[in-house]
């Protein structure tokens, strides 16, 4: 697969579109009811970083769970969404290849390209990728982490719905544990951190992705933090909450199994998700064909 758009979705009415990838119908007898034009839901999915952290001979994103590669995982989520309408892979080159063979199955695929040094710098690749593919703006834009393989359908639906509201937002979970914000005490005091604040802990969120914009949103922000040799986000949202203080945030309810792998102390907890996925969809699998034999959708097992 080439560094270029498979299939320019954003120059015909042919895909690309909110919930569909049909054409969308010309009526010019009635045009009162002609169905109003809908934008793309791209979800862009970074997996450049080589996670050093986890193991330096195996890339993370290519680490098997469950029989599945992690980079696989997030992606056939997003392919099976309905609202879901295209998607860019953000990789490492070293593994291109690789990651191309774990995504082949996936038919909403539209380009892998290169990542960055940076998970900022992929971002902006994105971001270049999607605007030369002639990108309305917009569009809605889910950028996801492919170390969280186990987002669910559910997330993904609420953060293109809140897209409908806000022009930014991001799935976070509600803190446990009480938030340190800190500084630094100085050399003098043996360079120890000191507690600045400590915030009230029913205002503190653990981020999660995707983190969902607008296109034209996160592409302004992402232009204005390009000036400030400074900027090096571990997320998204905070170019929009450094470089766009008009524009609000919002938070969107999170889910507990959508973890994020970073040490391989995380491997068994993930194997144990992804069980409990397949014991679901299986289960899920026996009640559909015994409503179907039985013409009861509604009995439960």
């Amino acid at each position: 697969m080439s560094n270029v758009v498979v299939n320019n979705a954003y120059e015909s009415d042919t895909v690309g579109r909110e919930g569909s990838q049909q054409p969308i119908s010309q009526n010019h007898q009635d045009e009162s009811i002609k169905t109003p034009a809908t934008v793309p839901v791209v979800a862009v999915v970074l997996a450049a970083g080589l996670g050093k952290r986890f193991d330096a001979e195996t890339p993370k994103q290519l680490l098997e769970i469950d029989g599945k590669a992690m980079i696989a995982w997030s992606l056939e989520t997003f392919d099976s969404h309905t609202q879901v309408t295209d998607i860019v892979a953000v990789v490492n080159p070293t593994v291109r290849e690789s990651a191309e063979s774990a995504l082949s199955k996936c038919g909403k695929l539209r380009m892998v390209i290169s990542g960055g040094a940076e998970r900022s710098d992929s971002t902006a690749a994105a971001l270049r990728a999607l605007a030369d593919a002639g990108i309305p703006s917009e569009a809605k834009i889910l950028i996801h982490d492919a170390a969280r393989p186990f987002v669910s359908s559910d997330a993904i639906t609420a953060c293109i719905a809140t897209l409908d509201c806000f022009d930014a937002a991001t799935l976070a979970v509600q803190s446990t544990d009480t938030v340190l914000l800190t500084e630094d005490s100085g050399e003098q005091q043996g360079g120890h951190k000191t507690i600045r604040a400590v915030p009230e802990r029913t205002n503190t969120f653990c981020a999660q992705t995707p983190q969902c914009f607008r296109f034209h949103t996160i592409c302004e922000a992402y232009e204005l933090a390009r000036e400030d040799p400074d900027f090096h986000p571990s997320d998204d949202t905070r170019a929009v909450v450094e470089y766009l203080p008009d524009v609000s945030v919002a938070i969107v309810a999170g889910d507990e199994s959508n973890i994020k792998i970073t040490r391989p102390s995380d491997v068994p907890r993930a194997v144990h998700i992804a069980e409990s996925r397949k014991r679901a969809k299986a289960k899920e699998s026996v009640h559909r064909m015994l409503a179907n034999a039985f013409g009861d959708a509604s009995t439960p097992l």
